[in-house]
């Protein structure tokens, strides 16, 4: 599923490149993928709670946790930055100020300015918005598990009408300054309180750990895996119709939180149920596996293929354009396995206590936990 996310993310950022020659196929393009970037953040953010939550372990320290967590995440990071300052310099672009600085510890989804946001490796900023996720985990945790098994829903549906009423709230900031030469409906102090800013995006995280405590008390509410996915697939199309009906806004966070994160405790539940999945094969948890990778390295790839073919402003035919796309992807996969391979697997046997693992053994199979036992059981994370 991780795969999938990184997948639409990537696409999404193609539409934005527009490479076909046809104005008809880069709006077909657009038209699919439009929404592929918010959607898939939006995911892994759901995502991460759930997983940390899943996963957390009754004697581990705050210490070993956040060793673990930037194992995991800062070696990627740090060699995407390097090889993305690189080729700044190589392009005569030099290496900027303060900003990339700002970007190399990751602090860059705190500033309202979009050149701040997206400067060195433009997707790094979601990183930015996991730091502040890591470092409250803990104290939330324990939060969350103080709240009674019955009245999870209502907790889930309370962080529902918050992601909502974030669009609300940003039509009181201030309405300049605009997106420079961009069709976006909306300020950058706007799209950076709804869709960058780490307090906020940190909703999305919270519901994530409350899915899995709804999972792990065995008050799911029998939503499958398949209609899950026809929900989140039609919220999806909603949300591309609801853009170009000028809620733009609302389809960046709010219109698919709810969807996504009923299709990540589906998952769960179907793999606690032992059901067959796709998802479950050696090839899509070896996909899982690098996904991050691909994530990090996908802007970078997607952009220097292009550059080596013609540049920014080349076009293709239907086929010229298709062979671009394919070759960009397979580009990113091949970073994206490098990256696990020789970057992250060995960071984490250094310093995070073991082997990164599949997806699937992140995620361990286990039985609903009794509602008795989660209330009697001591704290997910203990003080070190």
């Amino acid at each position: 599923m991780r795969f999938i996310a990184a997948a639409l993310v990537l696409l999404f950022h193609s539409a934005q490149q527009s490479p076909f020659s046809s104005e008809q196929a880069s709006k077909v393009l657009e038209s699919v993928f439009g929404q592929g970037g918010w959607t898939g953040v939006g995911f892994f953010f759901i995502l991460s709670g759930f997983v940390l939550t899943w996963s957390a372990r009754p004697t581990d320290t705050v210490r070993r946790f956040w060793r673990r967590r930037i194992a995991k995440v800062y070696p990627n990071h740090l060699a995407t930055f390097l090889l993305a300052l690189a080729i700044l310099v190589a392009l005569g672009q030099g290496i900027g100020g303060w900003e990339t600085v700002i970007n190399l510890f990751l602090f860059q989804a705190w500033f309202p300015q979009l050149d701040i946001e997206v400067s060195v490796n433009p997707v790094a900023w979601s990183l930015s918005c996991e730091m502040l996720f890591y470092l409250l985990f803990p104290l939330v945790l324990r939060l969350v598990d103080r709240i009674p098994a019955n009245r999870l829903w209502h907790c889930f549906c309370g962080l529902a009408i918050a992601i909502g009423l974030m669009p609300v709230i940003a039509w009181s900031l201030p309405t300049s300054p605009a997106f420079l030469n961009s069709p976006v409906p909306a300020s950058q102090w706007e799209f950076w309180f709804v869709y960058a800013l780490p307090p906020v995006r940190m909703l999305d995280f919270l519901m994530g750990i409350v899915l899995a405590r709804i999972v792990q008390h065995g008050r799911w509410i029998g939503l499958r895996l398949g209609p899950a996915s026809v929900l989140a697939a039609a919220a999806y199309v909603a949300s591309g119709q609801a853009a170009q009906a000028g809620a733009w806004t609302f389809t960046l966070t709010a219109a698919m939180a709810v969807p996504l994160g009923l299709l990540v405790a589906a998952g769960a539940h179907a793999d606690v149920a032992g059901g067959r999945s796709l998802l479950r094969s050696r090839s899509m948890l070896w996909l899982g596996n690098v996904s991050f990778g691909f994530y990090m390295i996908h802007y970078i790839a997607l952009t220097e293929v292009r550059r080596l073919l013609g540049g920014q402003s080349q076009t293709w035919g239907i086929a010229g354009g298709t062979a671009f796309l394919v070759l960009a992807f397979a580009t990113t996969l091949l970073g994206g396995w490098l990256l696990y391979r020789f970057v992250e697997e060995p960071a984490m046997r250094r310093w995070g206590g073991g082997r990164s693992r599949p997806p699937g053994s992140q995620v361990p199979v286990r039985a609903p936990l009794a509602p008795e036992t989660v209330a009697a059981a001591p704290s997910s994370i203990t003080t070190p």
